[in-house]
């Protein structure tokens, strides 16, 4: 099939992409930096298409012949919550005009959104599709907006919502890494916050999984079955970077709000983008983060293949290779952010 993606050269779109080359289909992908686009795929690369969200005549160039979208591209962290809407709801919304100008109502959507956009789930259960969501940032009630945008729609569609991912080329999880690396585990609380996890590369099979099946208007989540807790999680990165000491920094819940909420300041006062603002605080103290993915894997037939432990430890060695790990790599830790304001995931 002719597939076009957007937010190719982030984080999770770069995995997706490569993926969907090495499958055999025609890749079309929305990239606004030439440059990296050309490092991260020496070869066997997609068809490119420069611009960005904003961009209606790259959209609709990208969108013309397709058959699917797959729209990775959004705004994780914002100077101010009015962006997250602009980009995630109103971004995807154009991404929808565009596909039914380019290509009419036989192309169709696979939009990737967030657990954000459900909200959190209590310890000892798993969330499930059918709960009524509930998100607790503007963060996760952007990414609702650009759900229900899709839905809404005309086309047909496949929403999946990924709890965290992590692996190669991944900036958040890099810096919980150095931390350990120093021999410390920091956690909120307590430290018995549950967690879904999925490997990027397993995401990328569960979205290459959902390009193929019949659109049947259903929202998956896809995460391996395994749930962590936060203390529990950094003690696997710290055998994935071979520590062997680790002492427990219990940051008290109590402080996480006022400390985010200086930091969301002065980030704003900056103009500097941030994920660590006040808006942050109630996802980051929520009693639990988790989902079960046997929708997809009874639609699909897909199944996560790297544990927490697995996947930590092919993380670890990526960084390693990399040189991510043991020296300052700013210059590899800030997205690209686009006119429209995105950043390629």
């Amino acid at each position: 099939m002719r597939v076009f993606v957007t937010g190719a050269t982030g984080f999770v779109g770069t995995h997706t992409a490569r993926l969907l080359v090495e499958r055999g289909h025609e890749v079309v992908a929305l990239a606004r930096s030439e440059a990296k686009a050309r490092e991260l795929f020496p070869r066997d690369a997609p068809r490119w298409v420069w611009g960005d969200l904003a961009d209606e005549a790259a959209l609709r160039r990208g969108l013309e012949g397709a058959d699917v979208v797959v729209h990775l591209a959004g705004l994780t962290k914002a100077v101010r919550p009015a962006e997250f809407y602009e980009v995630n709801a109103a971004g995807t919304q154009r991404v929808l005009d565009a596909a039914r100008a380019a290509a009419g109502d036989g192309v169709r959507m696979l939009h990737v959104s967030s657990l954000a956009a459900a909200g959190p789930t209590v310890r000892g259960r798993l969330g499930l599709e059918s709960d009524p969501p509930h998100p607790i940032s503007h963060y996760g009630s952007s990414k609702l907006a650009g759900e229900e945008r899709v839905r809404a729609g005309d086309l047909p569609w496949t929403i999946v919502r990924p709890p965290a991912v992590y692996g190669p080329r991944d900036v958040e999880f890099l810096r919980l890494f150095r931390v350990v690396q120093r021999g410390w585990a920091p956690v909120f609380g307590s430290g018995d916050q549950e967690l879904s996890l999925v490997y990027v590369e397993d995401l990328a099979r569960a979205l290459c999984a959902c390009v193929e099946l019949d659109f049947q208007g259903r929202t998956y989540y896809a995460a391996h079955p395994d749930v962590v807790t936060a203390r529990e999680l950094a003690g696997h990165i710290g055998r994935a970077v071979s520590v062997t000491r680790l002492r427990t920094l219990c940051i008290p819940k109590a402080v996480v709000r006022p400390a985010l909420t200086v930091s969301g300041w002065c980030a704003r006062l900056l103009g500097r983008a941030t994920l660590m603002s006040g808006d942050k605080a109630p996802e980051i103290t929520a009693e639990a983060w988790t989902c079960s993915s046997g929708a997809l894997e009874r639609d699909s037939g897909w199944r996560a293949e790297y544990d927490t432990e697995r996947g930590l430890a092919a993380t670890a060695s990526w960084y390693r290779e990399q040189g991510w790990l043991g020296w300052n790599t700013e210059s590899h830790t800030a997205p690209h952010r686009g006119r429209d304001g995105s950043e390629e995931r």
